[in-house]
Formats: C-alpha cells, structure tokens, sequence
C-alpha cells in the first residue's frame, strides 16, 4: 500500500507544480525533498525511489503543452501498478521512526500511516494528473472530423469545450479545427467555461460520497450535471459531437473518482 501512496503523490504532486508553480524546479526540488524526507522516516526507501523514477516518467509520458503520443496508456499502467501493490499488501506494521508516535483516528477507527498516505496521494492525483488523463481520453477521440466545414467548426469547439470542461489548460484561445476546412480560430470559447476547476471538484466530490456510501447523493449530483449540460449539448444539430464529448470526458472522470474510492476502500480493508 505504501509504495501505491507515493506513486500516486508523485504524479499528483509534479502535476500540480507543472500546473500551479510559475518556477517548476523549485516545486520539482520542494516534491523531492518531501518524498526523501517520507521515505526516510516512514522507512520505505524503495517505494520512494520508485515513486521518484515513476514521477519522472509521467513528466515525459504525459506533457502538458502537446497531446501524449501514447494517449493514456501510462494512466493504465499506473492504474495496474498501485492496485496491484495494494492488493499486494496492505498496511505495514511497522511505519518506520514516523510510525512510532503515528496517532491519527477517524469514525471509522485508527488510520495507519500507510492508509494515509495513499489517501494523500488520491486527492492529489484526482485533482490535476486526472485532467491529463481526461484530455487524453478525448484527444483519442479528436481524430474524427465531419465533411463539412460548417459542422467541423461546431464539432471542433464542440471538443475544445469539452476538454476545457474536463480540466485542460484553462485559457480562452481555441486552435483551428483543421487546417483543410479553412476555419478561424476563435477568440473567445463559447460554452463550458470553468471545466479546469468543475473537473477537480466533482471527482473529488464523487470520490468522497463514494467512501461514505452516499449512492442517493451521488446519483442525484450526476443527474444534475447532465440536466445543467442538456442547453449546451442541445446545440450539437447533426454531428452529435456536444454530446460524444461530453459523455466521453464525463465517464473517464467518473471511473477515475470511482476507482480512487475503490482503491482506498480496499486498503482500509486490506
């Protein structure tokens, strides 16, 4: 469980520098310096050199100025990975020096160091490297393009709003749909506007009803969002494309929250 914990807060950690942190290196050194100092006194040298490696890694896998030539694969196997090693093993009984006056309780009863460390790393993998994926997912699908020109430009912003609504870069600019059509880039993006912090919040929302068995709330805060979609979606026409995208990024995020809640609810129980 330990090394699926700082896995999990590398990537989430280093995204989140690239994101939020204007001089990267010195997020970069402030990431390591924290993982060396976890590893030390949580006496889990290994985890954390692999984390390190595993970090490293993701940065080249999943760029965020440009699509990942290998879409969301490193995703998958980082998936595999930290379920494997959950399922592997569960809480240490011995956590190291940091172990010895480790007290943290909850409703539910004691939490170990290792339980909490991989909570830490859920939160922050759900909060930006959980967009990269997303952005990947549809980008996957962004090789589709209708014939028409006109439908193409509706298709194209269509795509950039839903990656926008799923977590990408945040700003205002759109590219051109394709260099073949002849349209303009817009200006200013029309539609679902704030998706870079909506995407954040409603996994992390989904992942914690999930963890408390709130199925009634969860359900119904879906629904919601569909039915807060719908007047956008209801613009696609012919193509359809509002809704493919949409659906698409919704599902990709939500699986990604579900799974979280599962791989904590695992180890608690592990």
């Amino acid at each position: 469980m330990i090394l699926a914990g700082f896995l999990l807060l590398a990537v989430g950690a280093v995204d989140l520098v690239r994101q939020f942190v204007p001089r990267r290196w010195i997020g970069y050194l402030v990431t390591l310096i924290v993982l060396l100092v976890l590893g030390s006194v949580a006496d889990a040298l290994l985890p954390m050199v692999l984390a390190i490696a595993v970090g490293a890694a993701w940065v080249l896998a999943m760029p965020r100025d440009r699509d990942s030539r290998l879409g969301f694969w490193p995703a998958v196997v980082l998936a595999f990975i930290v379920a494997l090693s959950v399922a592997w093993a569960g809480a240490r009984p011995d956590a190291g020096i940091i172990g010895l006056s480790w007290r943290m309780g909850s409703p539910f009863g004691p939490i170990p160091f290792d339980l909490a460390v991989l909570v830490i790393g859920v939160v922050a993998f759900l909060l930006e490297s959980a967009n990269l994926v997303v952005r990947a997912a549809l980008s996957g699908e962004h090789t589709w393009r209708p014939d028409d020109a006109g439908i193409a430009a509706e298709a194209g912003s269509a795509v950039e709003d839903a990656i926008a609504a799923e977590g990408d870069e945040g700003t205002d600019e759109t590219t051109s749909v394709d260099g073949a059509t002849g349209v303009e880039p817009s200006t200013q993006r029309g539609g679902f506007k704030g998706g870079r912090l909506i995407g954040p919040l409603e996994r992390v929302i989904v992942f914690m009803l999930t963890l408390t068995a709130a199925y009634p709330i969860l359900a119904a805060m879906l629904a919601a969002k569909g039915i807060v979609r719908f007047p956008e979606i209801s613009k696609d026409g012919e193509t359809g494309a509002r809704a493919e995208y949409f659906l698409v990024g919704s599902l990709v995020s939500w699986v990604i929250a579900l799974g979280a809640a599962f791989l904590v609810w695992w180890g608690v129980h592990a």
